[in-house]
């Protein structure tokens, strides 16, 4: 099975400070991955990169054989760890704007999960609930049907019913023969769902393996490692 995303040598520099220091990673199709690390271990720094948003200093990112560029984009779904969105438009006009710059937006799923929240697409985003934004932005990004997605801190800053949806949205829209990369630092309640762990520390990978391989040889969830392992 060929590689979905393949890294090699990866290195970013901000001046004097290094961000990355020779990222290297293999994802196959198929597998839901843990980007996990506090904050300025480099986590947003490697998807941006992924992302086509930022230039590396040195290395390759192939994303399913392609470099970062158009090709990429158009088979990456990304969110982002900050609200994006015009807050002064509709959210009707959001899936439309979706639906205009993404051919693989499936409007017809994005209007079912709206629905099911009962998320009226008249209303105007800055009238939504915190919660309620950050549902709206997982479902136009989930609505895509990419070969990679990217959240980025996807439930920081909500509350624990709307981090069990978006769980749940992730887990049940995301393409089987796609993948996932779920950049956090809240480890337990992402780790039910996540196939792989990326520990990442001061831009360099400490740990990549399959949850389970990790929890035999530590006797220990992946978020009892993590504490010990990032433990100020």
């Amino acid at each position: 099975m060929s590689n979905l995303l393949e890294i090699q040598g990866l290195h970013k520099k901000y001046g004097k400070k290094t961000a990355l220091n020779d990222i290297n990673l293999s994802i196959e199709p198929g597998h839901i991955i843990g980007l996990l690390g506090p904050n300025g271990s480099g986590k947003t720094t490697l998807i941006k990169i992924i992302c086509g948003l930022l230039q590396p200093t040195g290395g390759s990112v192939l994303v399913d054989g392609n470099p970062v560029g158009p090709k990429s984009k158009a088979i990456v779904s990304y969110l982002p760890d900050r609200t994006y969105l015009d807050e002064s438009m509709t959210v009707g006009s959001a899936i439309d704007m979706f639906k205009y710059f993404y051919d693989d937006f499936d409007e017809k799923r994005a209007e079912e999960m709206l629905s099911s929240l009962n998320i009226d697409p008249k209303n105007k985003i800055k009238t939504l609930s915190k919660g309620n934004k950050e549902k709206v932005q997982l479902i136009l990004v989930m609505s895509r049907k990419a070969k990679l997605y990217i959240l980025d801190e996807p439930i920081a800053g909500v509350d624990p019913a709307a981090r069990d949806y978006i769980l749940r949205t992730i887990i049940s829209n995301f393409e089987p023969s796609a993948s996932l990369i779920i950049a956090t630092h809240l480890i337990s309640d992402v780790e039910p769902v996540l196939d792989e762990a990326i520990f990442l520390q001061d831009g360099n990978i400490r740990l990549y393996k399959p949850i389970d391989d990790i929890r035999v040889e530590n006797g220990k969830s992946v978020d009892a490692l993590f504490r010990e392992v990032y433990r100020c």
